[in-house]
């Protein structure tokens, strides 16, 4: 197949060219329109029963509270003259605002909950109207018509899921900017540096732009159709930008490598494609098989950066298959041009450069040098042993913002946080007296400040004569519950209040569904736990049988997904000790919270897919080499030094992508950014350079063991750098006897 891409690629050079130019400007329109498709959010299971229950309080009573909208005295109190006044007439222009419904204020219901305990504050409760993107749209419409200095009297701020929602996309998109202008250019700088030539620096990001592009209409498309996570666009651009380097470096470092043997543009085309382009093919399908596992997860917010990984990957390795060799028959030579004065020429075949002598240090003392590498990953991945997970809230935010604010004014100054209540919906019609009975069941569980219903308010187990019930919350065929607690949202105390909540008996004939920020933090930790197992199993499965296709050996895919998995965990642990226990947060900026459950698994599957991706850049020299009669340790160490400049000089340019996502001022951003970037440089040196070869080494011949009949399998099915594999001699014989 690929020495049939590399002669249509020949022949049709300069048409190749004209259709990918066509595609890029027809993609390019078509994803511009991308970012009206894609929503916010995105982090809860449609399935669960805080999504039933936030689903069935938009059908009955016009919608959970999603905003809160603090008003403040400019100056006394809220229940002055001039200030309850202007609040009132406030709050009768929210109720008409056609973005609004279910709007609660102090000012109409009279309720000391909705005042702080000094008085200079007052709640406006609402619920914004819309699906994810009519909702993020509509509260910003609100936030910019209301917020700010009200009648030189009240000052209005806005909190609450919404505004949190609202500020989170506004930051993305800026830190996105920032991070995109930070690295691009110092990509371009580095670029030049490695291939020192200019010509040669521009290449890769033509398939980046490529890549970038064609997933952009992709997620146009796919937005059209189903729901998809802003957020995938931040992913599509470091990726595509990254696997453009990755695989274009490959490349042009194979055809360069062929012309200074003195091959012939066409046959340096054809010995690249069937080669480094046999390794791009194998190793994008085991970076998109990783992603791919991200599609078995119900949220939305994962589901999408399925959708944007493999897009990316795909496209990039169709483009390097095709565009990239077209490039090479059309510049022939001058993909040399514009040489540096200070670059070396292409190294000799045959040299092996600084990491074939590491590589050949490692495999003559193999403990010594990589069991102090191997403890150090352990010791770093040891704090996960006390990690624990969270959904996004408004701390992910810089301290300024003002939903964050907002929060923390709640919590410290008012009675109970209403931004944070429990919200219970029994969809079938109940009397008053199991309903007085049930919310004053509930009231009584440790940490409930009270219980809003329709019969009454309750706390500590029975009604308090001040605060009657909330008609807005009972239907002659519906009743609405609000579970008010003095407790840290998020917190393993709110956590075990909504499983206590749950547990409470519910009136006969009911099934009750308990909604509002903590539940669907249980029910997302619950659904994503229950499909993590799916995930990894699919994962594993797949990439075994790539790389056994790949390499014709059962013992290597085994050996790569133990390699894998230590550096995975030293990463994992290292952004634990960073983002969950604080340190580092001083630096840069962050509040330390625990570890965001879908930030992981996405990174899980990030990192794992581009640490198969090196895997296939080494190990397909290393079984070239062994393939063409060179010894176990000298196809290792040849093979080392052939790809470790190049899997070096492309993780470094990948990391940048990644790092610079740390100048985010969202702090899931900064850790997806540090954590990939940091699994990249921790698999490209520490794996790559000192542990492949040291495991080599301990296995000898049995690293290329098979059973007897997958052997024959894979020579007449299997494909690897050099095709399919030969047959046999004396000593893949006898590793084939190895058990």
């Amino acid at each position: 197949m690929f020495e049939r891409i590399a002669e249509l690629v020949i022949r049709r050079s300069r048409l190749v060219l004209v259709v990918a130019v066509v595609a890029v400007a027809l993609m390019g329109v078509l994803g511009a329109g991308a970012f009206g498709k894609l929503l916010g959010g995105g982090y809860d299971d449609p399935t669960s029963q805080s999504s039933r229950a936030a689903q069935a309080i938009d059908k009955k009573f016009g919608g959970e509270t999603n905003l809160v909208l603090l008003v403040s005295a400019s100056e006394g109190r809220v229940d002055d003259p001039a200030a309850r006044h202007r609040g009132q007439d406030l709050v009768g222009r929210l109720k008409k605002d056609q973005h609004l419904e279910n709007v609660i204020s102090y000012w109409d219901t009279g309720s000391s909950d909705l005042r702080s305990k000094d008085g200079r504050d007052a709640m406006v409760l609402a619920h914004v109207k819309g699906n994810d993107t009519e909702r993020d749209e509509n509260a910003k419409s609100v936030i910019d018509a209301y917020t700010g200095p009200y009648e030189n009297t009240l000052t209005v701020r806005a909190g609450g899921g919404a505004a949190v929602t609202s500020d989170m996309g506004t930051q993305s998109a800026k830190d996105l900017v920032l991070a995109e202008s930070i690295a691009v250019p110092l990509t371009l700088l580095l670029l030049v540096l490695v291939f020192g030539s200019m010509v040669a620096a521009l290449l890769p990001l033509a398939i980046g732009t490529i890549a970038i592009a064609g997933t952009f209409a992709e997620l146009y498309l796919l937005g059209s159709v189903t729901d998809v996570s802003v957020f995938a666009i931040n992913l599509t651009t470091a990726l595509g930008l990254g696997l453009g380097i990755d695989y274009a470096l490959l490349m042009v470092s194979r055809f360069r490598e062929q012309l200074a043997t003195g091959a012939s543009v066409d046959d340096a085309v054809r010995r690249t494609v069937s080669t480094a382009g046999r390794t791009v093919a194998f190793s994008a399908a085991t970076v998109a098989a990783a992603l791919a596992a991200l599609l078995v997860f119900p949220q939305y917010f994962l589901r999408s950066f399925g959708y944007a990984g493999v897009g990316v990957v795909v496209i990039a390795a169709v483009s390097t298959l095709f565009v990239m060799p077209a490039l090479f028959v059309v510049l022939g030579h001058r993909v040399n041009g514009g040489r540096l004065p200070w670059a070396n020429r292409p190294r000799p075949a045959g040299r092996a450069p600084l990491w074939g002598r590491l590589a050949a240090t490692v495999m003559r003392r193999p403990a010594l040098t990589a069991l102090p590498v191997l403890a150090v990953l352990l010791v770093a991945a040891s704090p996960l042993l006390g990690i624990t997970f969270g959904t996004p809230d408004e701390r992910v935010l810089p301290e300024d913002a003002a939903s964050r604010q907002v929060s923390s004014v709640l919590r410290e100054k008012f009675n109970g946080n209403d931004d944070s209540a429990l919200h219970i919906v029994i969809d079938t019609p109940l009397s008053k007296a199991p309903l007085e009975s049930y919310a004053s069941e509930l009231s009584g569980i440790e940490g409930v400040v009270r219980v809003e219903s329709s019969a009454g308010t309750y706390a500590d187990g029975r009604s308090t004569a001040t605060d009657p019930g909330n008609p807005a919350l009972g239907r002659p065929d519906a009743q609405q519950l609000n579970v008010v607690s003095t407790l840290t949202p998020k917190s393993d105390a709110a956590q075990s209040l909504v499983r206590e909540v749950r547990a409470v008996v519910a009136p006969a004939g009911t099934h009750p569904l308990v909604g509002g920020v903590d539940a669907v933090l249980v029910d997302s930790k619950h659904s994503v736990g229950g499909r993590l197992p799916l995930a990894v199993a699919l994962v594993a499965l797949t990439t075994f049988l790539l790389l056994f296709l790949f390499t014709g050996s059962v013992v290597q895919p085994l050996r790569a997904l133990f390699l894998n998995m230590v550096s995975l965990g030293a990463t994992l642990g290292v952004m634990t000790w960073i983002f969950q226990d604080g340190h580092l947060s001083s630096l840069l900026g962050f509040t330390a919270q625990p570890m965001d459950v879908s930030m992981t698994v996405l990174m899980f599957c990030i990192a794992f897919g581009l640490s198969m991706d090196y895997e296939v850049f080494v190990t397909s020299r290393i079984k070239e080499l062994h393939d063409l009669g060179e010894d176990n340790e000298s196809a290792v160490t040849n093979g080392l030094g052939h790809t470790g400049r190049i899997v070096t000089a492309a993780a470094c340019l990948l990391a940048v992508s990644f790092f610079a996502f740390g100048t985010a001022e969202l702090s899931f951003m900064q850790l997806f950014g540090l954590g990939s970037g940091l699994a990249i440089l921790i698999d490209a040196v520490a794996v790559r350079g000192i542990l492949v070869p040291a495991a080599m080494r301990v296995l000898g011949r049995s690293a290329w063991y098979a059973p007897g009949f997958l052997r024959r399998f894979h020579a007449r099915f299997g494909l690897s750098e050099g095709g399919p594999t030969p047959a046999p001699g004396p000593a893949e014989r006898d590793a084939s006897t190895v058990h």
